[in-house]
């Protein structure tokens, strides 16, 4: 895929569907009912529409989209593959409104494309824990949503779940490596726990701030490290917390800046973007053509209905 938006696989239909085609069925196609690898073939005519084929294995009928979040959609594939590239390429997001200008699409449409591709980025399954002998992952918490002058922690609040209108997010990030992101109801040991032990090895160095709910769970690691941020420590040595804050700054820059305000039905699709496009940054040698054609990859066997966009998701 190239960054050229005049490529004619963003301005034509039949080109961007043997473009997919390609890119998901690398050695043929494959029949997304029973899986058989032959005796498949490609019916052609004027009584069928392009790009269906017929498995003679199970007797169903298939094209590239079925099976996968574009699967029943009557939007051009050409502008799907547009959307994506868009999405990918943008490193704060685009907005269901410059989707919807851009493509000459609803906003409505345009909103509800961007869910689908957001899923397409999702990791169903992680292949296996973050770090390991010798690495150093950092875990720490932020709060999004609600109005502006709630946007910080809360100290006072019970449970320390951020205060009115806020989210927490949850975020392990291995330096020189890969982020992960949960959103979690409240901030403390009961919650992160499970989190920390199940996603990072324990042979890792473990960096968080001084907040005790870090307190136990560091025990379980090779080594734990801690900034005191209240007291205006940041580094010390290489003990800091600087690459997951790093990541926090971007993705409250495109909640804030672009998206303006998510819901909380639909914040996991987001921090999954984010993740994506900062796992796959340029950084770690992926150009943009190559992001888009990995979220194309991860189309397969996710769906989403239709729904009528949330009042409080602006995006």
């Amino acid at each position: 895929m190239t960054a050229d938006l005049q490529n004619p696989i963003f301005q034509d239909a039949d080109k961007a569907r043997e473009f997919l085609e390609a890119t998901r069925w690398p050695d043929g196609p494959i029949c997304p009912h029973c899986g058989a690898l032959e005796n498949i073939r490609k019916l052609e005519g004027k009584a069928h529409r392009p790009g269906l084929f017929q498995c003679n294995s199970c007797e169903g009928q298939f094209s590239v989209t079925v099976g996968t979040v574009f699967e029943r959609s009557h939007i051009p594939l050409h502008k799907w593959l547009l959307a994506t590239h868009l999405l990918c390429a943008s490193k704060k997001g685009m907005s269901a409104h410059q989707l919807h200008r851009m493509l000459g699409i609803t906003y409505k449409t345009a909103w509800f494309m961007a869910h689908r591709i957001r899923e397409a980025m999702r990791e169903g399954h992680f292949s296996g824990p973050l770090g390991g002998t010798g690495k150093t992952v950092e875990a720490d918490e932020t709060y999004v949503g609600g109005k502006e002058k709630n946007k910080h922690r809360n100290k006072r609040t019970k449970g320390n779940i951020g205060g009115k209108g806020k989210e927490v997010v949850f975020s392990l990030v291995e330096r020189g490596g890969s982020v992960r992101s949960h959103h979690v109801p409240e901030v403390n040991a009961k919650t992160l726990r499970p989190i920390l032990v199940a996603q990072i090895d324990r042979k890792s160095f473990l960096m968080t701030d001084e907040a005790g709910q870090y307190y136990h769970p560091g025990k379980e690691f090779a080594k734990h490290e801690t900034v005191n941020h209240g007291a205006g420590e940041y580094v010390r040595g290489e003990a800091h917390s600087n690459t997951v804050e790093n990541y926090f700054s971007i993705l409250k820059r495109g909640i804030t800046g672009t998206y303006h305000h998510v819901s909380q039905q639909h914040l996991k699709r987001y921090l999954a973007e984010f993740d994506f496009r900062y796992n796959e940054r340029s950084g770690l040698g992926v150009s943009d053509d190559e992001r888009a054609v990995k979220a194309l990859k991860g189309i397969e066997g996710k769906r989403l209905t239709y729904r009528r966009p949330d009042k409080t998701d602006n995006a």
